[in-house]
């Protein structure tokens, strides 16, 4: 997302000159960038002119750029950081305003009564920047498309996520918080991923970014796939092939969709997954009361 930052200030210098500033601050209540695809270019307001009496212009407004927590900016070259957002209510001043010119008045002298010096007012900072969003929670729901993670999420949180019964419901990652025991934890429901995704199948991996500052991986399985363990192993690799760390990021496993099945063919398609993975799993239903308890349980223990 590239973004055209200006402060312009006027050349008048008949007297003092009012000055004006860009800053970003950052929103936790803000999960998307959307607003500045249509719209990318910002100036900040004028300073005015000084007028008689010898007043001092008025300041112009500055103007604040409104982003997620978890949005970085770049220079031009969309390589260089110039500052991480990382904190809500966090401010950053991107781009300051001119400086004012000075009117003849500011050179009066005991023996200079009509001076005819004056100043002119200098222009303000104007470049392009880009801007990246990296979610920021506590827990990433991963998993392939139509495992159920956006109705998680609604079930966790009070978030209102797009749900429906086809791949890709999800374009954008969500965000909702839940709590536990008086306890917080923030959740990030991860758009659906397939195999080839760091190839550009599907919605590809653009959206794996947003898994680097979680710190926990919530890996949600469909029961009704015919190859758990393939299924299991294919995003792992996608996360690995993307980023070593990724793959080695903590990890819960859970089964979803157990009201579709009874527990002996459960517990058949279970037994070969138990046999060639290790790790520990938990298979729930998001229509089970009793489940999401068990849920926000096991996530505030790893969290913490």
């Amino acid at each position: 997302m590239v973004v055209l930052v200006q402060r312009i200030l006027e050349e008048r210098s008949s007297s003092n000159m009012g000055v004006q500033m860009e800053e970003m601050e950052a929103y936790r209540n803000l999960n998307t960038l959307i607003d500045f695809r249509y719209a990318q270019h910002f100036r900040a307001e004028h300073g005015q002119g000084g007028s008689k009496r010898n007043k001092t212009g008025a300041n112009g407004k500055d103007l604040v750029l409104k982003v997620p927590v978890g949005t970085q900016v770049y220079e031009e070259d969309n390589n260089t950081l110039i500052y991480d957002f990382t904190k809500n209510k966090e401010k950053y001043l991107v781009a300051a305003g001119g400086k004012r010119g000075l009117g003849n008045v500011r050179f009066k002298s005991s023996t200079n009564r009509a001076p005819k010096k004056k100043t002119s007012g200098k222009l303000g900072e104007e470049f392009w920047i880009w801007f990246q969003l990296k979610v920021i929670a506590d827990i990433g729901i991963i998993g392939k498309p139509n495992a159920g993670k956006s109705s998680l999420l609604a079930a966790l949180t009070k978030a209102k996520p797009k749900i429906a019964n086809y791949p890709f419901t999800t374009i954008n990652p969500n965000l909702g918080v839940t709590y536990y025991d008086g306890k917080e934890i923030t959740l990030a429901d991860i758009p659906g991923l397939v195999e080839g995704a760091h190839k550009g199948v599907g919605l590809g991996d653009k959206f794996l970014r947003h898994i680097e500052r979680c710190k926990v991986l919530l890996h949600l399985i469909d029961l009704s796939e015919i190859d758990l363990i393939n299924s299991y192993k294919n995003i792992k690799l996608e996360l690995a092939t993307y980023d070593k760390k990724l793959g080695k990021k903590k990890e819960i496993i859970f089964f979803n969709k157990s009201d579709l099945f009874k527990n002996k063919e459960i517990m058949k398609k279970l037994s070969e997954f138990k046999k060639k993975i290790k790790s520990k799993y938990e298979v729930i239903s998001v229509f089970s009361n009793k489940d999401l308890l068990k849920v926000k349980k096991l996530l505030i223990e790893n969290v913490d």
